[in-house]
């Protein structure tokens, strides 16, 4: 299989989904299962404050928190023009609270600097942009004392363990007409998120393994919170 970079290997992800449920979602859960485990309350109180959601996808967990918890404006920033007009046909009325940003993450926070009081990513950027980058964009576009929350993959789907350094793997996908390829994934030990959350100017690092839960590919995931040093 070739492995190639074009934004739009997300071109057939959730659109089943999209084409039966179109509802705002009633839940938001950073376990892989999506089925249990800890929801919003991760993110503290987000009443009146600004957030961006990193590999958003199709916007369900942002549209969720924009609907049920207040907050004065929350980015939902993905590179895949399918996904982004998946989100657009989905939640476009729920602007201007909700703003759907077609872009990738590490430009985007590159070019919003202290813009964030918190970021966060379920299975998203996070995993799919070369942590020594994501990072430090990160930690640049929060401001001080903000907060950066994700969710990660504790092994890869087949079983097999993180890996020990800062190493991606090349994971199934397919582009737009059905070629298979495959595309970076980084899935890493919880000393290896530490140590680069460190690097990249972040303290109060806490790290949470979630169970693996039901279904075909179960996997436990990593909740990792970190705030960018206060100035």
């Amino acid at each position: 299989m070739a492995r190639v970079t074009t934004t739009d290997l997300w071109h057939h992800y959730g659109r089943v989904r999209a084409e039966q449920d179109r509802a705002v979602s009633a839940s938001f859960r950073w376990s892989w299962s999506q089925q249990d485990g800890p929801g919003p309350e991760v993110l503290g109180d987000i009443t009146g404050r600004t957030l961006a959601d990193l590999g958003s996808g199709a916007a369900r967990h942002a549209a969720h928190l924009a609907v049920h918890h207040g907050p004065d404006r929350i980015d939902a920033v993905d590179a895949s023009p399918a996904q982004h007009n998946m989100a657009t046909a989905l939640y476009g009325s729920l602007g201007p609270r909700l703003r759907l940003v077609h872009q990738d993450a590490v430009p985007h926070l590159r070019a919003n600097p202290g813009a964030y009081d918190l970021l966060y990513s379920v299975f998203g950027a996070v995993d799919f942009n070369d942590p020594r980058q994501l990072l430090p964009a990160t930690a640049d576009a929060l401001r001080p004392g903000g907060q950066l929350v994700f969710s990660t993959l504790a092994q890869y789907l087949s079983g097999a363990p993180a890996q020990p350094d800062v190493v991606a793997a090349d994971v199934p996908a397919k582009t737009p007409t059905g070629e298979r390829v495959t595309m970076r994934r980084w899935v890493l030990q919880e000393q290896v998120w530490t140590k680069l959350l460190d690097e990249a100017g972040f303290t109060r690092i806490r790290v949470e393994e979630l169970p693996a839960g039901e279904g075909p590919r179960p996997a436990a995931t990593l909740l990792i919170r970190a705030e960018r040093a206060a100035a």
